[in-house]
């Protein structure tokens, strides 16, 4: 593990760090704010998966966490959005909605992205054993959010290991890959033709089957030029209202899909979750 860089903010301190990842077979790039808590105690974390052609860089630049985080004393961990480097393959045709930027959270069973594009198993398994082990981290208080592709990351990551995260929310997450452009092409790519395999990765499918979370916060900006094509709140809305799951899904008029939204909204999600990081 390598900290390619250090600065004091609000307190605590942000790091960017590098290491070797046996989930991917590259180095993979990260970002994490502690708090100046840590310092007497291990703190909570919370996860934060980034959206389409986004690094760790993205929030760590843009979102404006750290004066939240250093407030209710939480760790923000920012992974990356795909395996990087040589020889990783990318989309022939150089889009940004697949390939490099746009892993979309899926272990890849496809050729050729299978031998890299395992950010499923990076961001659930290998990147928490690592921080668990390097950081002042109460891994038994953790919660997960993330934009776009990183919301659609963040519901799926958390229905699928209820008992691990106090909380979820997302900003303009794609809620049903499996029924919009983005989602389709990244699912077939990465896992190929069969749909029964896409379910777990898409978050309606899994609330329709049967997955659960105590409650959901969404944010979207009614400006948002890809809420009506790709990200479809109004399907996430209607799968936990007919699951019984407490969704608060905020539109907001005059926003968009920047991070000046999420940047503005930031810290009532962090305040969200630190609430209920605290419970027993």
């Amino acid at each position: 593990m390598e900290i390619i860089s250090e600065n004091r903010s609000h307190g605590g301190r942000q790091l960017v760090v590098k290491h070797a990842s046996n989930s991917t077979s590259t180095d993979m790039t990260f970002s994490i704010f502690l708090p100046p808590q840590v310092e007497n105690w291990p703190c909570p974390v919370l996860w934060y998966l980034s959206g389409l052609t986004c690094t760790h860089a993205n929030v760590t630049e843009k979102g404006e966490y750290r004066a939240a985080c250093a407030e209710h004393g939480v760790i923000f961990v920012a992974p990356d959005t795909s395996p990087r480097g040589e020889g990783v393959p990318d989309d022939a045709e150089g889009t940004y909605d697949f390939g490099l930027g746009a892993g979309f959270y899926v272990d890849a069973t496809e050729e050729p992205w299978a031998a890299n594009y395992r950010m499923w198993s990076y961001v659930t398994d290998e990147l928490p054993t690592l921080i668990a082990a390097e950081f002042p981290a109460d891994m038994d208080r953790q919660s997960i959010t993330g934009h776009s592709m990183g919301g659609h990351g963040a519901l799926t990551v958390a229905l699928n290991h209820p008992d691990r995260f106090r909380s979820v929310s997302a900003f303009a997450p794609i809620v049903a890959p499996s029924q919009v452009p983005w989602g389709q092409k990244a699912l077939a790519g990465y896992l190929g033709d069969d749909r029964a395999a896409w379910r777990r990765h898409d978050t309606v499918a899994l609330i329709d089957d049967g997955a659960s979370v105590d409650e959901i916060l969404v944010d979207v900006g009614k400006s948002d030029p890809f809420i009506e094509k790709e990200l479809r709140p109004e399907l996430l809305e209607e799968s936990c209202k007919a699951a019984g799951i407490p969704l608060t899904l905020r539109r907001h008029a005059g926003y968009d899909h920047s991070y000046y939204f999420i940047s503005t909204f930031m810290a009532d999600h962090i305040a969200w979750h630190a609430e209920r990081l605290k419970r027993g």
